[in-house]
């Protein structure tokens, strides 16, 4: 549970490695060494970024297998974590695939792997973490979306799909919580430039892993339940969203 000042004391980042998810670990753990879950599959990998956090400030750090298509496993994930660091304030939902529309277009079999994890394996451990967080009667879910879901471009529909899939999910999950102490945080950050983007061009508003980290931090202290990153990007898509279908269709985006 939260410290009297606030401060959270215990996260679960679902998707260890991710450098988004690491960096919002940082910005979370510092103030009071607070108590880190890293979990994923790679564990040499996950060992790093432990070791990375710990330097950061962290107190205690454990690392833990995870994998997002292993949906029969999630509940088993939330469970083992529990045990090893007690009550948990926050979740962050940070796993998921990029793909490669030309290829996933014309094989499938990788668009089917996108959807299954970025929807399928979030909504299943989504739950499976609601579960919990039900049971301790606080915490707070914070699901990675994206931009990219909230009007659907044909430059990278499968992935924008299985975005906007997990983003209204997560505003349902949100609902139904109300009332339980539990929480939803819905973060939509824009192109963001990390290791995997690195050899993409960053469009407008592109934004990085630790402006994210800071903006979901402080969506978490005042109890938000929705963040853009950056903010102007809200106002952009309050156009797009009601651009004429035929006139987005024309649009090289």
């Amino acid at each position: 549970m939260k410290d009297g000042l606030g401060s959270v004391q215990s996260v679960l980042l679902l998707g260890g490695t991710s450098e988004i998810g690491l960096a919002i670990a940082r910005r979370l753990v510092a103030p009071r060494q607070a108590s880190v879950v890293l979990a994923g599959r790679d564990q040499a990998a996950l060992k790093t970024a432990a070791d990375g956090l710990r330097d950061s400030g962290a107190g205690r750090v454990e690392t833990i297998d995870f994998d997002a298509l292993d949906t029969a496993g999630h509940q088993r994930v939330l469970d083992e974590a529990h045990r090893l660091i007690g009550d948990l304030d926050v979740v962050v939902v940070a796993f998921g695939l990029l793909g490669n529309q030309a290829m996933d277009e014309a094989e499938g079999g990788g668009a089917v792997a996108l959807a299954s994890v970025n929807y399928v394996g979030s909504v299943s451990v989504c739950l499976a973490a609601a579960r919990r967080l039900r049971t301790q009667g606080h915490g707070t879910i914070v699901v990675l979306s994206s931009v990219a879901g909230e009007r659907v471009r044909k430059a990278n529909y499968i992935y924008g799909s299985s975005k906007a899939g997990l983003d209204g999910f997560a505003q349902g999950l949100g609902d139904a919580l109300h009332g339980s102490g539990a929480t939803v945080l819905i973060v939509r950050p824009g192109f963001v430039t990390t290791k995997m983007t690195a050899a993409m061009s960053p469009p407008p508003f592109s934004t990085t892993a630790e402006t994210v980290a800071g903006a979901t931090d402080k969506a978490l202290r005042e109890g938000r339940e929705i963040v853009w990153v950056p903010g102007l990007l809200r106002w952009v898509m309050v156009v797009a969203r009601h651009l004429p279908r035929p006139i987005f269709r024309r649009m090289k985006v």
